[in-house]
């Protein structure tokens, strides 16, 4: 009894936590991600100064126990927008790549899964998507939306579902050379009852691989639009629009440029660390 219990199998989520345990930059991109995550939840309790509040006594001063990275050009404290910048830029990388998953990867299971001419329709119109530059699409799209936060991230989502569309059709097919797909179909399950049970978690972890340096992408993207004037608008607090106006002080006021740009340098090491680890973890190509 206690032989069968000790070669009990164990899941491949275990097995799988097991060696992310022993993943250092792995683990040290969780860290910096779960940090943002507190900061950008926590921005109301954490921030010591409203983001927006400005004083006009306070212009530009340099870090100090009373302002630890300083004031902006209109003395807002630069920590508060920094912490309360970081639910602007992720909540663009989580939503988009929400929205970018939601479109690609349905097309991409259909896409593979059907093939024919389906398959080389959506295929076309993926191509032609991935022809354009990804911020030169994701510029014109929110550009043509308007300038706002929602609109950005709509943009960003729809620039980066071509990319899911991609991963999840490699998936598919790859899925569907197994031995236990032509088992499913032998004993007479329907198409979308072999899709939904034996294909879609078996392309759940590349995936979730692709989601993780998604977000480090759109991230970057969000900085950038709200950079340009098409993202987070002012007064509201996003690392883009403060680099956006660091740039007129980048002598006088260096940590007005220094502080965001180092958040969004750490927040996408990340995601990218994090990403890289659940790959090595999760491919088990990579592991034979």
């Amino acid at each position: 009894m206690s032989g069968s219990l000790a070669l009990a199998p164990v899941s491949p989520f275990r097995l799988g936590l097991r060696r992310f345990r022993h993943h250092r930059s792995g683990l040290l991109g969780l860290a910096l991600v779960v940090l943002f995550l507190v900061m950008a939840i926590g921005a109301p309790l954490l921030a010591p100064y409203s983001p927006v509040a400005t004083d006009w006594d306070a212009i530009r001063l340099a870090p100090s126990l009373a302002h630890l990275m300083g004031t902006d050009e209109i003395g807002r404290d630069e920590l508060s927008r920094v912490i309360w910048g970081a639910q602007a830029s992720l909540a663009a990388g989580v939503v988009s790549v929400i929205l970018a998953a939601a479109i690609g990867v349905p097309a991409g299971l259909v896409a593979g899964f059907t093939g024919g001419w389906t398959d080389s329709v959506l295929s076309r119109i993926v191509d032609a998507m991935l022809a354009i530059p990804f911020l030169i699409l994701a510029i014109a799209l929110a550009a043509f939306l308007g300038p706002n936060l929602r609109n950005a991230m709509i943009a960003i989502g729809i620039s980066t579902a071509p990319v899911f569309m991609r991963v999840s059709r490699a998936a598919t097919l790859d899925t569907m050379t197994m031995d236990f797909i032509e088992a499913a179909r032998a004993v007479g399950n329907p198409p979308w009852r072999t899709a939904v049970r034996h294909i879609v978690p078996n392309i759940t972890a590349p995936v979730l691989v692709q989601s993780t340096l998604s977000i480090a992408t759109a991230i970057i993207a969000e900085a950038s639009l709200s950079f340009l004037g098409l993202g987070e608008q002012p007064p509201q607090a996003s690392w883009g629009s403060m680099l956006n106006a660091a740039q007129q002080f980048l002598t006088q006021a260096p940590w007005l440029a220094i502080f965001p740009g180092l958040a969004i340098f750490l927040v996408v090491l990340g995601f990218n660390l994090l990403g890289d680890g659940l790959r090595d973890v999760l491919d088990t190509r990579r592991r034979a």
